[in-house]
């Protein structure tokens, strides 16, 4: 007999050798019908595994990450049989689950696969999707493996192989095709019911530009179509919302291949509405005692070296920076908390000092792959809101509870009701790739645990996630049509202030070592305001659309008149402009539309005689008529209502 460990702590004795599918029929017939997939001691297991030990077990419903994991991962395999019923002799490289949805990666030889052929590839994996085939798991020793794939000239398979020990290969079949996989998988196909392949694309394999050129096709599926048909929907709402098109729309920022690939240009409107998210956060940090401080784009290679930094991300950096002076290398800087480790080093400290908040807005390279660049979101240079907080171990939680505050604080602002705070950790047993003490990260992570269950945050734990030098919360946050984004970071770090040498005095008149926050509400820059045009669709609050007012004269005649208009308003601190174009007043009002202005102010004959505006809001809504200081008051409210 085993012992059954349930995540309510309830403990059910059954025979070893149990499967979760028939643990979760002994509970219920409804549940053993709805679970995918189930948790074994943190390991996910196929339903049909057997189970031979005492474990603690969770199973898995579609609502869960791990759940859309396994049925997405099967999807993959049932679009590989499809494929290679379709095509025979066909290749493949690896079909892994992403976040929505799958892709593989394919060698068709001298075939082209267009966007046409994608209708029957769905047609035949609905086909073996309704024939119920069942996945079944397969442990294979290493020669057999390479002798499969060698017989069916899959170079892919074999070089993958090949990196793998003996012992720890397994395959997975349904129906016809067979493939080297870790699984889980679901109990058989037909629980997939819809089918939609989305895009094509290519793909080096293994991400190498050296390497061949393969088709990646990418898919999304679902237990129902109804689901289908929202995600569908709620694409081409994505569409609408795409922050490039926003951007271009808006007159936000623009890119050049002349600049470079990944190198953001920010146009006027765009930086005023960087300065203003810049001088809202500033203004909060000084509220909490932060300090700012600038920094150069630059340091020396040393620098990282010492960090940790070139070792772990240098293979991502752009490449050093020779001087004339032998052996003088210099690189982009790629992370902010050097310097400041050096800025905290360049005078002594005392416990009297501390915390000691440092804050920067500054601009960050690194060298991202090509084929990853995309609009803001992914870039090469950002600039992230950083700040590195050094502080008493005692006085870890408190500050770290403060920095909770400016997020929420942040989030509550600009009306990101939805997230998650994601408590990053260590790998459970497989500490290689992080830095540091044993004890130093058993306190780091209580800290972090401890302060976000003080603040009441909405948590999931996540292992192997933390940063390579300590754990940290990550807040995910889901915008207006539920995609979820990772906005905003906070980290406990022991490790720098030890390789770096920083120290304090004590009270006891002893050297002692600090701690380091690193902390970025925001993330970067970049990719913030991406995320914000989109959540908001364009729409961005009053207080930081970067025009608020466009006055629109029914004609030239009218254009002293919206003039000083214009100029009263900006003495309230209003930020308004006038579209005096020799247009349509109706064209004007389409185009400030599209620009996504806030109010729209239309001045003709009545509205000269009785110095008033008629007021449009953004979307169409009419305000009517008003004074041009009753209309200055009635903005100001609006603004005083969305930041307070």
């Amino acid at each position: 007999m085993i012992k059954v460990t349930f995540p309510d702590g309830n403990v059910k004795e059954f025979e070893s050798g149990i499967t979760a599918y028939q643990i979760a029929g002994s509970i219920s017939p409804r549940l053993a019908a709805d679970v995918l997939c189930a948790s074994v001691n943190d390991s996910i297991y196929d339903l049909d595994r057997p189970i031979n030990e005492d474990c603690n077990l969770k199973l898995h419903k579609w609502d869960d990450p791990e759940a859309k994991k396994t049925f997405w991962h099967s999807s993959s395999h049932l679009m590989a049989e499809a494929l290679e019923a379709l095509y025979p002799g066909v290749k493949f490289g690896i079909g892994p689950a992403i976040e929505n949805g799958f892709y593989y990666d394919i060698d068709l030889g001298d075939k082209q696969l267009v966007e046409a052929d994608l209708k029957a590839i769905e047609d035949k994996m609905l086909e073996l999707a309704r024939a119920k085939e069942t996945f079944v798991r397969r442990e294979v020793p290493k020669d057999e493996a390479m002798k499969n794939f060698t017989e069916k000239g899959d170079q892919y398979k074999c070089e993958l192989i090949r990196d793998l020990q003996d012992g720890t290969i397994s395959f997975y079949t349904n129906g016809k095709f067979t493939d080297l996989c870790r699984g889980p998988h679901l109990r058989d196909t037909s629980m997939i019911k819809a089918v939609k392949l989305l895009s094509i694309a290519g793909a080096y394999w293994r991400g190498d530009e050296h390497n061949k050129q393969l088709t990646r096709i990418y898919g999304i599926t679902f237990p129902k179509k109804s689901m289908l048909d929202e995600y569908l929907a709620m694409l081409e709402e994505a569409k609408k919302r795409d922050h490039r098109k926003l951007g271009k729309e808006m007159e936000l920022f623009t890119f050049s291949q002349k600049v470079g690939m990944g190198l953001p240009l920010w146009l006027p409107k765009g930086t005023d509405l960087r300065n203003r998210l810049e001088a809202f956060l500033k203004k909060v940090q000084k509220q909490y005692g932060y300090v700012q401080v600038i920094t150069p784009h630059i340091g020396n290679k040393e620098l990282y070296v010492t960090s940790g930094h070139w070792a772990k991300y240098g293979k991502d950096s752009f490449r050093p920076i020779t001087t004339p002076q032998e052996g003088e290398e210099y690189l982009l800087k790629p992370m902010n908390c050097p310097h400041h480790c050096e800025i905290y080093k360049s005078k002594p400290r005392s416990y009297k000092d501390l915390p000691l908040r440092l804050a920067e807005f500054g601009t960050v390279y690194r060298y991202e792959q090509s084929g990853e660049l995309h609009g803001l979101t992914r870039v090469r240079s950002f600039t992230q809101d950083d700040a590195h907080l050094f502080c008493r171990p005692d006085q870890i939680k408190e500050e770290f509870c403060k920095v909770i505050d400016i997020v929420l604080y942040i989030f509550h602002t600009l009306n990101f009701d939805k997230f998650t705070a994601q408590v990053s950790l260590r790998h459970k047993t497989d500490h290689s790739k992080y830095i540091g003490s044993e004890e130093n990260w058993a306190k780091a992570e209580a800290a972090i645990v401890e302060a976000a269950a003080e603040k009441g945050l909405p948590t999931v734990v996540e292992y192997d996630e933390a940063a390579f030098y300590g754990p940290k919360l990550d807040f995910m946050v889901k915008d207006a049509i539920g995609r979820s984004w990772q906005l905003g970071t906070i980290q406990v770090d022991y490790n720098l202030p030890e390789r770096f040498e920083l120290e304090y005095i004590g009270a006891d008149n002893k050297k002692h070592r600090p701690v380091m926050i690193h902390r970025a509400p925001f993330g970067s820059l970049e990719r913030f305001v991406a995320v914000l045009l989109e959540h908001t669709g364009g729409k961005l609050p009053l207080w930081l659309a970067p025009d608020q007012v466009m006055i629109l004269p029914v004609s030239e005649k009218f254009n002293d008149f919206a003039k000083k208009v214009c100029d009263l308003l900006n003495n309230y601190e209003i930020r308004a402009s006038i579209d005096d174009r020799n247009e349509t007043i109706g064209k004007k009002i389409r185009e400030n539309e599209l620009k996504r202005v806030p109010f729209l102010l239309i001045v003709g004959e009545k509205e000269a005689s009785s110095n008033s505006v008629s007021v449009r809001k953004q979307g169409g809504e009419d305000k009517g008529v008003m004074s041009v200081e009753d209309f200055a008051q009635y903005v100001k409210n609006e603004v005083d209502k969305e930041l307070n």
